[in-house]
């Protein structure tokens, strides 16, 4: 599906570029399609919204995915050096052994005839424990982090209400005071943790806090999302667990889109975009190559070659588990602009037909 224009999506809001060549065009060229809007919250924030994040200084200036100016390049090298292959290669055995010992407690529970959420079971901490392992930072409260993340991905990408919105907004001020709070520790203390390196850059609290808020979702998350899908794609089948991974980053990422905003006219598949025109790239399911679920350029994400270390290395853990078991329902979908993945995936064993 190659050649298909821009168009323009009232609902969304949004020229929508499915295309995956055109796609590609537009992440190449970060001056005339900025990255400005990449984290800007979908819903406007209502005032009471707004209210509860001021109150703790909550800021995102531009550091990584919304960055296109000088900055980008250092904090990047920085935060780059935390993912390199070298380091994602040292953490697989540390990513296997969490993995196996959830699936073999998942395994256990459905031996003695229980139900299974393999999304909580086996998908949801493990992706957090190695990137928190990666960027040298403990003594972190992984529940919490999980429900910050997936609070912080709808209230920045979803479609709550006002009511919601306000829940989600708390959750995010929770976050991010924490954010405050241990780059706080890091002035005081320094390490070579995540805060400390960006602090030595020279980057004020506000800065740090903009890394670390979208680099501690983004980081695990968005794993545990991919993991999700190809658990979901391969229950009952036999697999080769790095097809798999290709596969579903080529045809249902947990990213399966991205925004970038024009900065003057400009023109995408012959069709002419006015300036300040907000873009949703499809980067995903509409017949590219796997890697364009990660994004490409500058902005490209750090953590691919962890994200494809981390659902093999699940896929081969839970293949006996996969093979065994089946839905007891047809699985809630997380459902956001740029976020879709099973929101659980409830099994039992073949051999046990109870529905609830």
């Amino acid at each position: 599906m190659t050649g298909c224009p821009a168009r323009y999506d009232e609902k969304l809001g949004y020229w929508v570029v499915d295309d995956p060549a055109l796609a590609r065009e537009v992440l190449l060229d970060p001056e005339t399609f900025r990255p400005d809007n990449a984290v800007l919250a979908h819903t406007p924030l209502s005032v009471k919204a707004l209210r509860v994040l001021s109150a703790v200084g909550f800021a995102l200036p531009p550091t990584l995915a919304n960055n296109a100016g000088e900055s980008h390049r250092p904090i990047r090298a920085a935060v780059a050096r935390f993912f390199s292959p070298a380091r994602v290669a040292a953490v697989e055995p540390l990513t296997r052994s969490l993995t196996a010992s959830r699936v073999a407690e998942a395994m256990a529970a459905l031996a003695a005839g229980e139900q299974v959420d393999l999304v909580e079971a086996v998908a949801a901490e493990p992706p957090a424990l190695v990137v928190l392992d990666m960027l040298g930072l403990r003594d972190v409260d992984v529940p919490a982090l999980k429900a910050w993340s997936r609070e912080s991905l709808e209230l920045f990408w979803g479609w709550p209400d006002e009511d919601r919105q306000l829940e989600l907004a708390h959750s995010a001020a929770e976050f991010y005071a924490w954010l405050r709070s241990r780059t706080t520790a890091a002035r005081q203390d320094p390490g070579d943790d995540l805060f400390s390196v960006l602090i030595g850059l020279g980057l004020p609290d506000e800065e740090v806090c903009a890394v670390g808020y979208f680099l501690l979702i983004a980081g695990q998350e968005t794993t545990t999302q991919l993991i999700s899908t190809a658990f979901y794609s391969s229950l009952g089948t036999s697999f080769e667990p790095t097809e798999v991974v290709e596969q579903v980053l080529r045809e249902a990422s947990s990213v399966p889109t991205w925004r970038r905003v024009t900065a003057g006219p400009a023109v995408v598949g012959q069709v002419e975009l006015p300036a300040g025109a907000p873009v949703l790239l499809g980067l995903t399911g509409h017949g590219g190559p796997a890697d364009l679920a990660f994004g490409i350029g500058i902005h490209r994400c750090l953590g691919a070659g962890l994200a494809r270390l981390e659902a093999r290395v699940a896929l081969e853990c839970a293949a006996d588990l996969l093979s065994a078991v089946h839905l007891v329902e047809e699985p809630p979908m997380i459902e956001l602009l740029s976020f879709r993945a099973p929101q659980r995936l409830r099994v039992v064993t073949r051999s046990n037909t109870r529905d609830n």
